[in-house]
């Protein structure tokens, strides 16, 4: 199943599951390529798909972060956005990485724009200030939309 495909059945997951699933809502192609602007990126078809159409989401008590607004935020984007900008302060969070979740024990799940595939996805990995004496950061998943399914179902059981 591709990225893409598995972003469509965690639409249908969650859908599926109201009172344990929260999304911010999906944002606008403006919004997406201001998003992308802002981190001077592109973002992977799986992960565009995810949040065009949730955001950002919780499954569960699993937390996915997309990119989203606050009314008390404004027109600032919030969610992977403001964490990559964020996380980019420290000198050794690699600059290719994006922020799409944290893992509670110093961690930083990632997408990896520098290792995109033949279908545009980027990998998931986990970064944390000692990756690059281990070899660099842990590969968690092949594309974000596989990755995503995965911990929602898992925060869904």
């Amino acid at each position: 199943m591709s990225g893409v495909d598995s972003v469509r059945e965690l639409i249908e997951l969650i859908e599926n599951n109201p009172d344990e699933c929260n999304v911010t809502g999906g944002l606008s192609e403006e919004d997406i390529a201001r998003a992308e602007a802002e981190l001077s990126t592109t973002f992977p078809p799986s992960y565009r798909l995810f949040i065009a159409e949730l955001g950002s989401c919780e499954a569960g008590g699993v937390e996915i972060m997309g990119v989203h607004r606050t009314p008390k935020g404004g027109e600032r984007l919030r969610g992977t956005v403001s964490e990559t900008l964020e996380a980019r302060e420290d000198e050794r969070f690699p600059s290719d990485l994006l922020v799409i979740e944290y893992d509670g024990m110093g961690g930083i799940i990632s997408l990896d724009s520098s290792q995109r595939n033949e279908d545009g996805e980027y990998p998931v990995v986990a970064w944390d200030p000692g990756s690059e004496a281990r070899g660099g950061p842990e590969r968690l998943g092949e594309d974000f939309g596989t990755y995503a399914l995965h911990r929602c179902r898992v925060g869904l059981r």
